[in-house]
């Protein structure tokens, strides 16, 4: 484990997805990282399906339509909360790409007038992605787990995660399109590279 990311905190929490032990990670000063729920109630499987959930206050507390955030959330929850092995990843210092949720804010005004995504990032003095991957590699390392099933269309987390030396099968979830977040979505696909978030399929 990174010598700045430690665990920080832990406790058993059941919930209406299941029974999770959470973990708390970060610098031993803070501010916190990363949130991880781990459902096991078998100890057969060793291969866990993890989901690495970047932050999304108005998607996951507001249920926004301008992206896929929430219904990325519930769905992971639901398939870690029945399968034998899961680990939801909450990447608490996410929040818009990394830039913050004010930055965020500033650039949703600039899309609400025509700008993509990227455009919109970088009108407001913020990069195009400033996520940092290395707290939830340690986080999984101190968790024991070698190898797994990554729900994401997002190569960066899959090349992250490999380059940690963790071994990853990507498994889709996409299918959270609505006509309020489809320009967004496929933005996503054609300036970002990610693999399918739109559910189109490219000729």
């Amino acid at each position: 484990m990174n010598a700045t990311t430690v665990r920080l905190a832990g406790c058993e929490l059941p919930t209406v997805h299941g029974h999770f032990q959470l973990h708390v990670f970060g610098p031993a000063t803070g501010p916190e990282d990363v949130l991880a729920a781990v459902h096991r109630p078998r100890q057969a499987e060793r291969v866990p399906l993890v989901r690495m959930h970047s932050a999304c206050a108005t998607g996951d507390l507001l249920g926004s339509l301008k992206c896929d955030c929430g219904p990325q959330l519930a769905a992971s929850l639901n398939m870690i909360g029945t399968s034998e092995y899961g680990i939801l990843l909450y990447l608490l210092r996410h929040e818009g790409r990394g830039i913050g949720l004010a930055a965020k804010i500033r650039a949703y005004t600039l899309m609400d007038r025509g700008y993509d995504t990227v455009a919109a990032n970088a009108a407001v003095g913020a990069p195009t992605d400033s996520r940092d991957y290395r707290p939830a590699a340690d986080a999984l390392t101190w968790l024991g787990v070698s190898s797994l099933r990554l729900m994401t269309n997002n190569p960066l987390k899959i090349d992250a995660l490999r380059t940690a030396g963790i071994a990853v099968d990507q498994v889709s979830l996409s299918g959270f399109v609505t006509p309020t977040n489809r320009d967004y979505l496929q933005q996503k696909d054609t300036l970002l590279g990610h693999l399918n978030s739109s559910g189109v399929t490219a000729p």
